[in-house]
């Protein structure tokens, strides 16, 4: 029993010391009043945003030895041409005809007219406008390379 009062005793002490906790009353937050402001909707005006256009490139072409017929590989650099050049439908190119050295000069500046012309031809085929297009040989006159005869069988394209 005498343990029984030491416990009593112990349990009042704590009680007494630490005591019961108490409790928190939390107190109201006030909230801020926001008053709503109605708005309208403001329609701004938006203009089409056009992409950049890409630089203006024009691949030559070349053409085999004595002829004047668009080669397989020509035919995919005139296509690639003509749609850079819809993309520009205000330029205007003057598409030049280059031969080598083989063969006289007034033969050469022959075959290079009708190397002018053939590529001329063919942009029309693929949708540019005559009015677009203008035709000048050069025959051997302006070489791209004098040590490479292919190189010289080609068609330039210059923008007027």
């Amino acid at each position: 029993m005498r343990y029984m009062k030491i416990a009593l005793s112990l349990f009042l002490l704590c009680v007494l010391f630490i005591g019961c906790p108490k409790k928190q009353v939390a107190e109201p937050v006030e909230e801020p009043i926001v008053e709503e402001t109605p708005f309208e909707e403001i329609e701004l005006p938006v203009e089409p945003v056009e992409p950049p256009k890409p630089d203006l490139v024009l691949n030559m072409i070349f053409f085999d030895f004595d002829k004047s017929d668009i080669r397989v590989d020509a035919a995919d650099i005139l296509q690639g041409n003509a749609e850079m050049l819809k993309i520009y439908p205000d330029i205007r190119v003057t598409i030049e005809g280059h031969c080598c050295e083989i063969g006289t000069a007034e033969y050469n500046l022959a075959l290079g007219e009708r190397r002018a012309k053939a590529t001329r031809d063919y942009l029309l085929m693929l949708g540019l406008t005559p009015d677009r297009l203008s035709t000048v040989s050069y025959g051997e006159e302006k070489p791209l390379d004098p040590k490479n005869l292919e190189l010289n069988r080609r068609a330039e394209f210059t923008v007027q």
